[in-house]
Order: structure tokens, then C-alpha cells, then sequence
């Protein structure tokens, strides 16, 4: 009698499925703590690059390394620092997600796109002593196809852009992607990113910049073929230098 049923098919079939996604899940969940792992350290090592302990690409022990960098957990509100919660166990992310850790953005406020941010931010400092020589700003907001996550690093003077990168994003290669670029990032260093006033002033403009303009100080290079991009970048970046954002913290510490 012939052996081959629709009815067995069906059950062979279903039956490799099951185990598949057994196989797969399972996979998921013991490879998710070293996901995790990976991720922070990634994190880690972006932040000393931003703090100009690592080069791009260096090879280093990242935890002895990151030893170096202090950090704080800071109302964004009041531009207070928080001591009753640790920084590495606070998920801004997480957070942002959660009404009760968190606040909407109103509409005219929102240039960086983000609708709702945590109460709270994780910042972080190189010292000499207790004199801070730069401070790395945690900062994110939309593109044209992503949220840009990304670390901006001010000199002592809480003004002077020192670096600007970012760790994850998916602009697209080529366009996009450009904000990867060494020699764009470059362009970001030097920079004054907020006015006499200490209000964002810091653009990403169409074509190259004239270094004859007295706004030059402010400006940089757009990104050919990425204009939405570009404006994403600049959004997010007055966004968390203003008062939404880390402007009470700034002010507070240029006193």
C-alpha cells in the first residue's frame, strides 16, 4: 500500500517545524546575555573613543580602559545630578518607554523626533581630579530611516564640540551611512555648539562650509545625497543641547 499521505506529509512537516523553533528559540535565549554582553561593550568602547582614550578600530582591555571614565545619572529637567540611582543599572531606553519614568515631548519641541524621552540620562566624564577635562553626552533622534544613536563629547567649556560619532543606525550605505565617514566626523571637532546665550547654534548645511563666514564656527559640512539625514543629525544634536534636553546640566556645570 502506497506510504505517502497528504495527512503524513503534513505531520512530518509540522513536526520538523516544532523542532526547528525549539532549536532556534532556545538559541535565542542562551545567546541573549551575550548579545547583551557584546552590546554594553560596544557602548563601552564608543564612550572612550569619544573621550579620546581610543583610537577607532584600537585594540585595548575596554574594562580597565573604561575605569578611567566616571559617570552620573542626571535629571534632565533640573540639570540636578541623581544619586539614589546607579548609572549602570539605569536603561534609558528602557525607561523612555515607561509614562511613569518618562515625559511626552510637545510637538514644536520634538525637532529630534523622538516623542518621549526618560526623565533621566546617563552622562559621562574624563577628570583631572575633580576638574572635568570632557564630558560625553548620550544623544539620539531620527533620520531618514533610523533612530541614530550616538555620543557627543564637549570640552571643558561645556561648548566646544571634542568628538561626535554614532553606534547604531541604519541610514543607508553610501548615503546616509556617510555620518561613519572618519573624515565627517572630523569636521564636528573644533565646533562651538551653542551661542553667547548658550542656545543650540551648531548646522549642518547644504554644500561645504566657508570658513570665512563668522557662522563657520557653528557649521559643518553637509552630507551629499543625504539631506534628510543631515537635517536628522543637526535635529537631534540642538534637540539634546537645549533645554529639553541636557541644557540645564550645561549651564549649570559652565558656571
Amino acid at each position: 500500500m502506497h506510504n505517502d499521505t497528504i495527512g503524513k506529509t503534513v505531520g512530518v512537516a509540522a513536526a520538523v517545524c516544532v523542532i526547528c523553533s525549539i532549536f532556534v528559540s532556545g538559541a535565542a535565549v542562551y545567546l541573549k546575555p551575550i548579545q547583551e554582553a557584546n552590546k554594553t561593550l560596544d557602548v563601552k568602547r564608543n564612550i572612550l573613543i569619544a573621550a579620546g582614550l581610543l583610537e577607532e578600530g584600537g585594540k585595548t582591555d575596554v574594562g580597565e580602559l573604561f575605569e578611567q571614565i566616571d559617570s552620573a545619572v542626571v535629571d534632565l529637567a533640573t540639570g540636578e545630578f541623581v544619586d539614589d540611582i546607579a548609572a549602570e543599572d539605569f536603561d534609558p531606553r528602557r525607561a523612555a518607554k515607561d509614562p511613569t519614568q518618562s515625559v511626552a515631548i510637545d510637538a514644536g519641541d520634538d525637532i529630534a523626533g523622538i516623542k518621549r524621552r526618560s526623565n533621566y540620562r546617563v552622562v559621562y566624564f574624563l577628570k583631572d581630579g575633580e576638574k572635568i577635562k570632557r564630558i560625553i553626552l548620550p544623544v539620539y533622534g531620527k533620520g531618514l530611516w533610523s533612530t541614530m544613536y550616538g555620543l557627543l563629547a564637549l570640552d571643558a567649556d561645556m561648548t566646544t564640540i571634542k568628538s561626535f560619532g554614532f553606534y547604531e543606525h541604519a541610514e543607508t550605505p553610501g548615503l546616509g551611512g556617510e555620518i561613519d565617514n572618519t573624515a565627517w566626523k572630523a569636521l564636528w571637532t573644533g565646533k562651538i555648539a551653542l551661542d553667547a546665550d548658550r542656545q543650540p547654534a551648531v548646522r549642518v548645511i547644504r554644500g561645504h562650509v566657508d570658513k570665512n563666514s563668522p557662522e563657520a564656527v557653528h557649521q559643518v559640512d553637509g552630507l551629499s545625497g543625504a539631506t534628510i539625514t543631515g537635517r536628522g543629525v543637526e535635529n537631534l544634536v540642538r534637540f539634546w543641547l537645549g533645554r529639553e534636553g541636557y541644557g540645564p546640566l550645561l549651564k549649570k556645570l559652565s558656571m
